[in-house]
């Protein structure tokens, strides 16, 4: 038998296997009962436009067998400033049963421009009853200062809503401070998704801070740096869905004490990195395709530079080459 076809086998097993007790504990204090990588899902489209319901559905289970711990949608990677408020209701609803019976945690994205809007997200999502719920602080175009106290109103609102936990999503001037607070008066507030600063110092900052109770640490920015955060103590990464194996991978190595192994996997996953950063998420809508998920790369950011043939090109390179090393 190959080496290759080894290696593969190897994977698998381990992603069909426990995930390895963690080596910290958030705060010093009891789990978070969500850790690990939860791929934000990308949305898929059909030629004509509208959303491919078929296909996300399709995504949820296929992510169920790459081993990923969770799944996560819509956020930025999910396009859900570009959807409908039906588009998202539907697709939620999808993802959820989809998802029933499988591995993954669920995680629902309930934010909106506004508080009001937030809320009826939230009590849907309340309805669905996924593992957890998400929300970005609302804001206008690219700007990242917020009006921190209508913050803490629209994460009130949000928190009583829907009695699920809730991941706040941290960009901009949201400080460890603000969370620390934020969290006395939002009971439901278990986890953040930290963007806001410099991602690794951060990580110390939080787990250093007094919190009324244990708080889980995820991180984004395509996990980037997910072998130092997990060093740290992180609790998860939700970076794309299109090559989370590999990630999902270098996190059960990492907390089975396999460092080695899991910074190989994790050197594979950022060849897909780097060039995700270079083409922008038309490429990993496009790796996404190349595995048989999705039937096109079509996204709806009309300033997304499409793909040319060399950069379709350099994709599939990368795919072929980290083939063996997947797990679905």
């Amino acid at each position: 038998m190959s080496t290759a076809m080894n290696r593969r086998r190897f994977l698998q097993g381990l992603a069909l296997g426990t995930a390895a007790a963690p080596l910290w504990a958030a705060g010093g204090g009891q789990l978070p009962a969500l850790r690990g990588v939860y791929p934000i899902m990308q949305t898929p489209y059909l030629g004509s436009g509208p959303v491919d319901y078929e296909s996300l559905a399709a995504e949820v289970r296929f992510l169920d067998k790459t081993g990923t711990h969770g799944i996560v949608w819509p956020q930025l990677a999910s396009e859900y400033m570009r959807l409908s408020y039906e588009e998202r209701i539907e697709g939620a609803e999808t993802i959820v049963k989809a998802a029933q019976g499988l591995r993954p945690k669920v995680v629902i994205g309930v934010q909106a421009v506004d508080a009001e809007t937030a809320v009826r997200f939230a009590k849907h999502a309340d309805k669905l009853r996924p593992d957890a719920i998400i929300a970005l602080p609302p804001r206008k175009g690219e700007q990242n200062e917020f009006d921190l106290p209508a913050i803490k109103d629209y994460y009130r609102r949000i928190g009583k809503a829907c009695d699920l936990p809730l991941f706040i999503q941290a960009i901009g001037n949201i400080s460890v401070e603000f969370i620390v607070e934020l969290m006395r008066e939002v009971p439901t507030l278990s986890y953040v998704k930290d963007e806001a600063g410099h991602t690794l110092s951060r990580i110390t900052e939080l787990r250093a801070a007094s919190t009324p109770r244990p708080l889980g640490i995820f991180t984004g920015g395509h996990s980037k740096t997910l072998i130092d955060e997990m060093a740290r103590g992180s609790d998860g990464s939700m970076p794309v869905a299109s090559w989370v194996d590999l990630l999902a991978t270098t996190w059960d190595l990492w907390a089975q004490g396999r460092q080695g192994e899991a910074i190989d996997a994790f050197s594979k996953a950022m060849l897909f990195t780097t060039q995700v950063s270079s083409y922008g998420l038309v490429a990993a809508n496009y790796v996404l395709h190349l595995r048989g998920v999705f039937p096109n790369w079509k996204t709806r950011n009309p300033n997304e530079r499409p793909l040319d043939e060399e950069s379709r090109k350099a994709l599939e390179r990368s795919f072929e080459f980290v083939k063996p090393y997947l797990r679905a």
